[in-house]
């Protein structure tokens, strides 16, 4: 596992192989290989991070693999003590190398989908601009946990499509800001680095760099996030009622920032 697990992540480890496994009994030789992205390989897991894998596949999945897969990921993803939220994105080789936008997902489970999973959602092929972010993290952190090394499986994305990629998620961003403070107070600062840098960063190195350049009157609501994020799981997760007010204008200026860039000079809309 990566360098950046710390030594008390043993039950993400075993985790890890059991996804695996299961990949392997549902999808046999059609899985090219596996990897990780995401937190898992960029800056270490937090408290609250998912452990998010790729899978490269021959073919789309058919209607019982769907399945299979389905079940045994509701049983193995942050359904029991001490084991975290999986996050499994299946993707189809053809239709991410040569690369095209927006890109296919074959199969997503995601932990925050699992009362649509039991109330019997099967996840379908559909685009996935989302994707650009998670394949060039996959090929930054260059984890393989079956198969080849990441860049012999996928293609590099272009910068232009990392900006369409991080904008393309900003309206339902702004619909969960209630909910979800934490995340997309730190995913607007990541996209707003994105879009400066052409990187994708981890969410604590995005927010150290969003606050080198934010105003003094800005940067709480950031700084209790980030703080948050390296320290807390979401059960223990409070914002005190000053703060929360202050949280709307944090997201608007920045919103301008990431405007700014899209429509400024080298940049532009869509």
């Amino acid at each position: 596992m990566p360098a950046a697990w710390t030594a008390g992540e043993t039950a993400a480890v075993d985790q890890v192989r059991e996804l695996v496994r299961l990949v392997g009994d549902v999808l046999g030789r059609e899985v090219m290989g596996a990897c990780l992205h995401g937190s898992s390989v960029l800056g270490g897991l937090k408290p609250a991070s998912d452990v998010d894998v790729l899978v490269v596949s021959r073919r789309p999945m058919d209607e019982a693999e769907r399945r299979a897969l389905l079940e045994g990921l509701l049983g193995i993803s942050g359904s029991r003590d001490r084991v975290r939220p999986v996050e499994l994105s299946v993707v189809v080789q053809s239709e991410v190398r040569p690369w095209r936008y927006p890109p296919t997902c074959d199969f997503l489970y995601g932990e925050w989908l699992r009362a649509e999973y039991e109330a019997g959602r099967v996840p379908r092929p559909e685009p996935t601009p989302d994707l650009a972010l998670l394949i060039s993290t996959a090929l930054t952190g260059d984890h393989p946990l079956t198969g080849p090394r990441p860049a012999r499986l996928l293609a590099p994305v272009p910068r232009a499509d990392l900006v369409r990629a991080s904008v393309a998620g900003i309206p339902a961003l702004l619909d969960g800001l209630d909910g979800d403070t934490r995340n997309v107070v730190l995913t607007f600062a990541r996209v707003w680095t994105t879009l400066a840098t052409g990187e994708v960063k981890p969410k604590d190195t995005a927010a150290d760099w969003a606050l080198a350049r934010l105003p003094s009157e800005h940067r709480a609501v950031l700084e209790h996030a980030r703080q948050l994020y390296v320290n807390c799981t979401y059960s223990e997760e409070s914002w005190s009622d000053a703060l929360r007010s202050r949280v709307r204008p944090h997201v608007d200026h920045v919103l301008a920032e990431i405007d700014r860039l899209r429509t400024g000079p080298g940049g532009r809309r869509g």
